[in-house]
Parts: C-alpha cells; sequence; structure tokens
C-alpha cells in the first residue's frame, strides 16, 4: 500500500514542510533548547521501491481465485523488490553532499540500501532541515527526547525520496505498558482487555454450569466445532507476542493443564527473547498467561508455541518495531524512528501465525505518527507475502479507543471516558494486512449450539480506519452493511471510505484459565485473537500434511464467496462508545462481529480446497 508522506508544500519549487507547526504533544513539554553542540544521529528513511503494487503482489498470492495462491515470496526476494532505488539514493545523497555541503565521508548507507545515516550537531542539523531542536519530558516518567516537533523541511525533489527523517517530530512513547486500570490523559500502548476477573473458588463445580457462565476448552470446541489433532510437528509454528512486563508462570500453566489438558502438563513455550525480553521476570500474569493457556489448550501437545517476549529494552521505541525489526534486518536498519534503540534486528525467526492482543496507538490521523504506523503497516504486508499471518485483538473500547474510552473532540484533542466525539481506531487491528478479532459470548441461558452475541461485559471494538483506506476486497461486504443495516451518524463521527474492522470473532468472556495461583473468569479480545489464532495454525496443519503452504495473509479469502458458510453469524448485540450504541451487530459482516465465529470444518474445507 502506498502511503501519504503527510507534506505540506511552502513553496512547490523550493521546499516541503513535514508536519506543520503544532502544539507540544500531550504529556510532553519543552524542557530547553537542544545544545547546539551535542551530536545528533540523523537517519534518512528511503522511499520503498514498488511499494504502489504492494496490494497487487499480496492479492496474487492470497486471492482464491489467483492461479498463484499459496506461492508465498522468499524474504530475499520482498527485501529486492522494495529496496528503494539508486535514484532515490543517489538523489538523497547528492542532495546532501553537493547542496548542503555535507562531508561524504559523514553519510553512511546501511547495508540494505534502505537508508542514509550521518551524525551531525543539533546546529547543523537545524540548519540542514529548517527546524528548531529541543529537549522535551515527559510528565508521566521524565523521560526526555530530543526532537522538532513543528516540524522540518526538505527541497521538494529530495521530499519524495525520503519517508521521514529521525529524530525530528515524534517524541516517543509515552508509557510503554498502561495498566487495565489506569486512566490517562494520553493515549498509548496497552494491553486490550476491559474484561474484569472474577475468581473461581471450586473449578470442579463450573463442570456443570453452562458455557453461558464460564467457558472451558469443551465449551470452545462445541462452539466452533473444533476438532482437530495436528500432525505436522516442527513443519508449522505460531506464536503470541508479549510485551514489557507481561510475563507466564509455568506453575500456572500446569494447574490449567491439569485440569483441562492433562497431556501438556510440563510443557512451556519456546522463548524468544527480544529486547532483553524475560518471561521469567516479574510483572502482570494477566495477558501472557490467558494467550498461553488458550493457544496451547486448543492444540494440544503435538503443536509447539513460540512466545516473543519484548522487553523494557525496547520502552522507547515505537509500536510493533521491536518485533519487526528483529524478524525482518531489511525493517530494522531501514526504519526511521527508533532503530537506534532496537537491540535485536533480523536475528530471530519467523512463525507462521502471530498472535497480538495489545493496542499500540489510536488510528488517528496525526503529522508525526501518521507516517510510521503506515510505515509499520507496510512491513506487516512484506512479511505476509512471505507466508506469515498476523492476528490481532480489534479492542475493548467499543467505537473508542483502549478501554479508557477516548474519543477525538472537534477541536481534533484525544478525550478519555467516552466523551461525545468521533470515533476512534485501533491500531494495529485497523491494518488491512492484520487479521483482527472481536468479542462475543454465549447468551444468558443458551448452549454452544445457539448463536452468539456481541459481548455486553465490555464493548467490543470496531469500526473504520482513518489511515487506511477500504480494500477491494471487503467493498462488497462493508457496503452491504452501510447500506442496510448502518447508523445515521454524522458524517464526521466515523470515516466511511476506511478500513472496516474487525474481519471475524471469538468468544471473549468469561473464559476460565489459571492465573496466580487460582483459577480465574477473564476474557477481552484479548483473548478472542490468541482462540482465532489457534484455529488458523491447525488449518495451517492441515494444508501442510497435504503438501500445501501455510495460508499466509488470509483476509481476502475470508471475504470471498469461497468461505461463506465458514462462519457462525452474529446479529445481536453493540460496541457503545463516544456517548453512542456504536454499530449494530447484523447479518453479515459487521464492525462489531466482522463475518461471524469460526466454523472450524467449514472454514477447514474451504482453506483444503485452494491449491
Amino acid at each position: 500500500m502506498a502511503f501519504s508522506r503527510l507534506l505540506l508544500c511552502l513553496a512547490s519549487f523550493i521546499a516541503c514542510a513535514v508536519a506543520a507547526p503544532r502544539v507540544v504533544p500531550d504529556g510532553w513539554s519543552i524542557h530547553r533548547r537542544a545544545d547546539p553542540d551535542a551530536t545528533l544521529p540523523l537517519k534518512f528513511t528511503l522511499a520503498q521501491s514498488n511499494i504502489h503494487n504492494l496490494d497487487a503482489y499480496l492479492l496474487d498470492v492470497a486471492d482464491p481465485k489467483s492461479p498463484n495462491y499459496g506461492k508465498h515470496w522468499t524474504p530475499a526476494k520482498v527485501a529486492d523488490t522494495f529496496r528503494p532505488s539508486k535514484e532515490t539514493v543517489d538523489t538523497v545523497h547528492s542532495w546532501l553532499v553537493n547542496d548542503a555541503g555535507i562531508d561524504v565521508q559523514k553519510i553512511r548507507l546501511s547495508k540494505n540500501g534502505d537508508a542514509l545515516h550521518l551524525d551531525l550537531t543539533v546546529a547543523e542539523a537545524e540548519d540542514l532541515l529548517g527546524a528548531e531542536y529541543f529537549v522535551y519530558r515527559h510528565s508521566d516518567d521524565g523521560m526526555t527526547h530530543v526532537g522538532c516537533h513543528q516540524g522540518y523541511t526538505l527541497p521538494e525533489h529530495v521530499s519524495k525520496h525520503v519517508d521521514f527523517v529521525w529524530p525530528t517530530t515524534y517524541l516517543g512513547s509515552t508509557s510503554f505498558v498502561r495498566r487495565d486500570a489506569e486512566v490517562s490523559s494520553v493515549p498509548g500502548f496497552g494491553r486490550v482487555s476491559g474484561a474484569p476477573k472474577i475468581p473461581v473458588d471450586d473449578v470442579s463445580a463450573l463442570a456443570a454450569e453452562g458455557c453461558d457462565t464460564s467457558v472451558t476448552l469443551d465449551c470452545l470446541r462445541g462452539l466452533y466445532k473444533y476438532d482437530y489433532t495436528p500432525v505436522s510437528g516442527d513443519n508449522n509454528s505460531v506464536a503470541v507476542a508479549e510485551f514489557s512486563i507481561e510475563v507466564y508462570r509455568p506453575a500456572d500453566l500446569d494447574m490449567f493443564f491439569n485440569t483441562y489438558a492433562p497431556d501438556q502438563v510440563g510443557h512451556i513455550p519456546e522463548t524468544i527473547s527480544i529486547a532483553g525480553g524475560d518471561p521469567t521476570a516479574g510483572g502482570d500474569l494477566g495477558e501472557s498467561t490467558l494467550d498461553i493457556e488458550l493457544v496451547m489448550g486448543l492444540l494440544g501437545s503435538k503443536q509447539n508455541l513460540s512466545l516473543y517476549q519484548i522487553g523494557d529494552a525496547a520502552s522507547t521505541s515505537v509500536f510493533l518495531d521491536p518485533l519487526l525489526g528483529a524478524v525482518d534486518g531489511s525493517y530494522c536498519e531501514a526504519e526511521g524512528v527508533s532503530s537506534q534503540n532496537l537491540t535485536d534486528c533480523g536475528n530471530k525467526p519467523t512463525v507462521n501465525v502471530v498472535s497480538i492482543s495489545y493496542h499500540f496507538n489510536p488510528d488517528v490521523t496525526d503529522p508525526t505518527i501518521s507516517p510510521i504506523v503506515q510505515r509499520e503497516c507496510t512491513e506487516i504486508g512484506k512479511l505476509s507475502l512471505t507466508g506469515m499471518t498476523f492476528i490481532a485483538s480489534s479492542g475493548d473500547g467499543g467505537v473508542g479507543y483502549s478501554q479508557s474510552g477516548f474519543c477525538q473532540l472537534a477541536n481534533g484533542t484525544l478525550q478519555a471516558g467516552n466523551p461525545k466525539g468521533a470515533f476512534l481506531g485501533q491500531l494495529p487491528a485497523s491494518c488491512p494486512y492484520v487479521t483482527a478479532v472481536g468479542a462475543t459470548s454465549v447468551a444468558t441461558n443458551k448452549t454452544v449450539d445457539d448463536p452468539e452475541i456481541a459481548t455486553t461485559r465490555f464493548a467490543s471494538g470496531g469500526g473504520f480506519s482513518n489511515n487506511f483506506p477500504r480494500p477491494s476486497w471487503q467493498d462488497d461486504a462493508v457496503t452491504n452493511y452501510l447500506t442496510n443495516f448502518g447508523p445515521n451518524y454524522a458524517d464526521n463521527i466515523f470515516n466511511r471510505s476506511g478500513r472496516a474492522y474487525p474481519d471475524v470473532a471469538a468468544n471473549g468472556w468469561p473464559l476460565v484459565i489459571a492465573e496466580s495461583g487460582q483459577f480465574v473468569k477473564s476474557g477481552g479480545t484479548s483473548a478472542s485473537a490468541p482462540i482465532f489464532a489457534a484455529v488458523i495454525t491447525a488449518v495451517n496443519d492441515a494444508r501442510i500434511a497435504a503438501g500445501k503452504s501455510p495460508v499466509g495473509w488470509i483476509n481476502p479469502a475470508l471475504y470471498s464467496s469461497d468461505f461463506a458458510k465458514a462462519y457462525n453469524d452474529v446479529t445481536n448485540g453493540t460496541n457503545p462508545g463516544c456517548s453512542t450504541q456504536g454499530f449494530n451487530a447484523a447479518p453479515g459482516w459487521d464492525p462489531v462481529t466482522g463475518l461471524g465465529t469460526p466454523n472450524f470444518p467449514e472454514l477447514l474445507a474451504a482453506f483444503l480446497a485452494l491449491p
């Protein structure tokens, strides 16, 4: 997907300004002017070649009607195809040397040809970029960052070859992990789960309860007709991604498995540490425990689970960069915001399916953030070309952002507490190369044989992106919803032409897990995502056993007519937020539960029917 560079031309034949003058971002304040003699490591992230063809390349391997379905690219072919052109490198290099008078010895091209590095003094950088650099301090944790919030300028003939320059307008994550109980004036990274946790005194008594009050692995198997034992062994792979202090304890896994999956007792996931991530360190046991127990419990002992554990060392990085950089060295070297802080670069293994139960930023257009999240989404698309499937939770804030309920006021600011205002999507769920998963529940006094409803314990996230346009593969489904079932909100409440999500749904409440030495009822779309990830991992296992490729990017297939029978349609419920009832669940796709929950036999048959 070609992405906007968000450039405002000051004088079309002279220069373009990146990020027009603006106030200091929320949570930050100017501490002082940057020392003019201090060294500033600048990085010019170069525009990629062929990026406008990314969707076409992806559809060639992911559209069920394509003769090349499943013929995924090698990482080398991906890197070569999107490497910046010689013209791009030469144009930026020539400007630096011949026009700006930079010593050629100071300029270094990354080994993959994706970025130009140079160390200048702050005074030299200000002269080069027409910017004013400051040292900023964050009010929450005192973190400091050097940047120029009022933007910078590049000559027009150079700007089209540069995605962005680091460090400049982006001031870093405000707080790497937002606890569920926090309500902050600054939206940022956090766990998705807004569901409560209810202790279970006697887990044996749950056997007499229905799946409307306690969801066990057997409930999930009954809901989705999921009955599968993996046979491909190490040829198949799946991972859950956990960040910062979200960790697990093997004793909790054994407690859970002893009751619900005895053959898994003693099993733990294989840790893939990124940025010093350590799952044995002290921290919050909620998210990682939930993800691991659900995926391992559903897949069984014949499928290994990997754990991408991203540590606090990545706390000054941007969103998904530590994970993306760790599995793709070309991205790590090209990334223009936080690669100075990335400790792992292309040295970690990829997997077929990765489940992400976190939110990283509201999907709002912002000249300091939009180019970054668009670049990250593009990277997810490039990795999908190699056969990876990215699955993410859609959020627990309904049509607002995160469980704190951020909405966008008329003056453009974001405010928590679900005030009246424009709806806010959630990243990475709104990236079109991610499969976003909403949450459902079994209705009161109903069974696994009855249709589920959109969960009412929290508002399942869903809506329309402000950063990504609606892809062609979901046009029919979304148009049907907007025409026949869509609410009559004002045009400025949500972006009707944006990428719509979630794509699918799975149960999100009340799931029984073992955590901190006791059984609890928990959930959130942070549970729905790993459940659906387990389902797709089983599909991959069956395809690999049949001599076929993993499914890779699944969204075009999910929306195709070949998969019309692959879902249990959810038509009851809403996802309130921003002082509204949000959207309504409806027949077919809707922005609450997507296409519906998986009907595993039909989903498996549809994928096995593809080449």
